[in-house]
């Protein structure tokens, strides 16, 4: 039996408990939540399925289940971080990153039920954006976590309040890559330092379509989109070749930007919480991804702008860009997994509920089979229909 001691106070005295079973799908072990009060499937988001902590401690007794599980909620100020695959289950030993996390975390840590990863409940409020990347996950609704009792020796028994401490870990594993760190924030790729512009807008048009690379400058600033899956990309692209032209002087290209025939009403538009819009975003990145900037001082030696690699350089652009494409469909990926989970846990729960009505209308009985199995298919549907 799980020693109830072990786990924080605050987590007992919840009402948001759920035990687990593992089942094989698609040939992979998966944790299904079960309901402690019928044995049924349970849902991360039907608190009908939830018990209080005893009687999830009482069904983990029984042999239909393999642990305990903790919901979290919309109304509880719980987030779970759970570091997977990081910990050598023979010595203990945590990696770099992991140890990293939890030292920074300082809060109630315990290992996870494999023995290779490690789970950290902290009071917070999740940062926007992605919430999952490599090894680690961070959850704060419509998710559960399962719970050992395994305490981590060195870190705080109870849950504590570590809102900075959790914005810097989002922020250093998962809002973006371990390669573009804050270190290298304002900087081109390679922390290469953008200058202010030494052209004037005029004169940098007029080298850019001078450039080798002219034709392809030349199709993106009038609005030519062909060969990109996407507006976005166009836009992308057109503001790194910018970016290397201003010298990343994002005054300039932004401006420049605005007068190209790419130029759209959802390039003001807001599209994240801190209130930056679309392009200031596209600009941002693109400077920050800039290998060099355009630099006059190279005509002093004579050296032409086509004798300066722009081939090189558009080559390198274009393989940068292609792996920021392949991160956020990454990102998109990780997003339709989780709705994935909440999708098909909604579908057990609903059918579970469906099995109890069928159970519970003795009076189906009467009548004919293909009535009594049109009713049930009815209800099924409703639920469904309920439950999107």
């Amino acid at each position: 039996m799980v020693d109830l001691i072990a786990i924080p106070e605050t987590l007992r005295a919840r009402d948001q408990w759920v035990c687990w079973r593992e089942v094989i799908r698609d040939g992979k072990p998966t944790k299904v939540p079960i309901d402690p009060e019928t044995g049924s499937f349970a849902s991360s988001t039907d608190d009908r399925t939830w018990s209080d902590l005893e009687t999830a401690r009482t069904y983990l007794g029984t042999s239909d289940a393999d642990g305990l599980g903790f919901v979290f909620t919309d109304s509880d100020p719980i987030v779970g971080v759970d570091l997977d695959d990081c910990r050598d289950p023979e010595t203990g030993q945590p990696e770099v990153d992991a140890k990293a996390i939890i030292d920074c975390l300082e809060s109630y840590t315990e290992v996870s039920p494999s023995g290779t990863g490690y789970h950290v409940l902290v009071f917070g409020d999740l940062p926007d954006g992605r919430n999952r990347r490599g090894k680690i996950e961070l959850y704060d609704r419509a998710r559960f976590f399962t719970v050992t009792c395994e305490h981590v020796s060195g870190t705080p028994t109870a849950v504590c309040d570590r809102q900075s401490e959790l914005e810097a870990v989002h922020d250093e594993y998962v809002r973006e890559s371990v390669t573009n760190r804050a270190d290298t924030q304002g900087k081109g790729r390679g922390g290469t330092e953008p200058r202010e512009s030494t052209l004037s807008d005029s004169e940098l048009l007029e080298k850019a379509m001078a450039a080798s690379n002219g034709d392809k400058f030349e199709r993106l600033w009038n609005g030519n989109t062909v060969g990109y899956d996407s507006q976005s990309e166009a836009d992308m692209a057109l503001c790194c070749l910018l970016a290397f032209w201003t010298g990343g002087d994002r005054a300039q290209l932004d401006r420049l930007f605005r007068r190209s025939g790419l130029v759209r009403e959802k390039w003001d538009e807001v599209h994240y919480a801190d209130g930056s819009t679309y392009g200031d975003r596209t600009v941002e990145r693109a400077i920050d991804t800039t290998s060099e900037f355009y630099d006059p001082r190279a005509q002093s030696t004579g050296e032409s702008d086509s004798e300066r690699s722009e081939e090189t350089r558009d080559t390198t652009r274009d393989q940068e860009y292609l792996e920021r494409k392949n991160r956020l469909l990454a990102e998109r990926v990780d997003e339709l997994e989780t709705k994935l989970e909440e999708k098909t846990e909604l579908i057990e729960t609903l059918e579970a509920r469906l099995e109890r009505v069928g159970e519970k209308a003795p009076h189906e009985e009467t009548r004919s089979t293909s009535e009594r199995d049109a009713s049930l298919w009815n209800r099924f549907w409703s639920l469904v229909g309920r439950g999107r």
